[in-house]
């Protein structure tokens, strides 16, 4: 990601007032949370003593120094799993959900099968860790017609709920991919038809991907969103580039309002994409400008909701 002499500028004031603490979070915590997608180097530790520091109520996890497979992680392993909880519990943050890479598109039976015996150990991770939430993917219209991939995907999903539901775990589908409009997200979960099967709406692609404005996506699919995905980008060439929150062409203000006029309950999770591109700010700038601009979107309703 190109950074020209001005950005170079504010960027560096940034990371000095973010260094510094220059500025104070909320004394009563808003419901921000950041994806650890955005952090690939911090260990465990590190990732919740951050969190606790700048005014994050939780995150999620999706990914651990460089291991997608999280139920594989040591810290996740039996022998160690109690003393994790024990220190995610003394930290105060919360696991907002537990990020799967399962996609319930696959037409191949074999694959399939598989996938979802792995969204299944992602189940299994976060009834041990008293996350509410697992994210799926739908992510292809591929292998079939629209009728068919539509109709395998919402069986995995009411399967895969069927599975979460007495562990006390919801599993959403997150908009993203080739499922990035209300009318195909709409007629996946109605089909799934499970109390246990929500949305995780990344609201970026279905501004971006699906040309929705967040008050369509919202009066469509709110009765269904269950945790939420932001981030701001600007065009670049026959892509994206990410920007930092309220610096691009993504309403993310009023993504917020959207949500904050239906009554959402869930956490507003920052997904800056490290992972997949290494080019990006560092998480030190990135995630405390995220919640320095957020508790200006949500400054209204701090004396009552939050």
């Amino acid at each position: 990601m190109k950074i020209g002499r001005r950005e170079f500028v504010a960027t560096g004031a940034a990371a000095l007032a973010a260094s510094k603490f220059a500025w104070s979070a909320p004394e009563t915590k808003l419901p921000l949370a950041f994806s650890t997608l955005g952090c690939p180097k911090w260990e465990l530790a590190k990732i919740l003593e951050f969190a606790q520091a700048n005014g994050f109520a939780a995150v999620e996890l999706r990914g651990l120094l460089g291991t997608m497979d999280l139920p594989s992680r040591p810290e996740f392993e039996p022998d160690r799993i109690a003393e994790t909880k024990k220190e995610i519990a003394a930290s105060g943050i919360k696991i907002a959900c537990v990020s799967s890479s399962t996609e319930l598109h696959t037409a191949d039976a074999g694959k399939r099968a598989q996938g979802i015996a792995d969204g299944k150990r992602f189940v299994d991770l976060a009834q041990q860790l008293g996350a509410p939430y697992v994210r799926v993917f739908g992510n292809k219209l591929e292998g079939g017609t629209r009728e068919e991939i539509i109709a395998r995907v919402a069986a995995g999903l009411h399967e895969m709920a069927e599975y979460s539901g007495p562990r006390g775990v919801t599993v959403i589908i997150e908009s993203h991919g080739d499922f990035v409009d209300s009318p195909t997200l709409k007629e996946v979960l109605t089909r799934a038809n499970s109390d246990h099967a929500g949305l995780l709406w990344d609201a970026h692609h279905t501004f971006v991907d699906g040309h929705e404005q967040p008050s369509k996506t919202v009066a469509e699919l709110g009765t269904w969103i269950r945790h939420t995905h932001l981030k701001d980008s600007v065009p670049d060439g026959n892509g994206r580039k990410y920007v930092l929150t309220g610096k691009g062409e993504v309403p993310v203000q009023a993504q917020v309002e959207a949500l904050r006029r239906i009554g959402y309950k869930g956490y507003y999770c920052f997904e800056w994409e490290k992972v997949w591109h290494p080019d990006l700010l560092e998480p030190g700038v990135a995630f405390p400008q995220f919640v320095q601009v957020m508790t200006g979107y949500l400054a209204e309703n701090r004396g009552s909701k939050y």
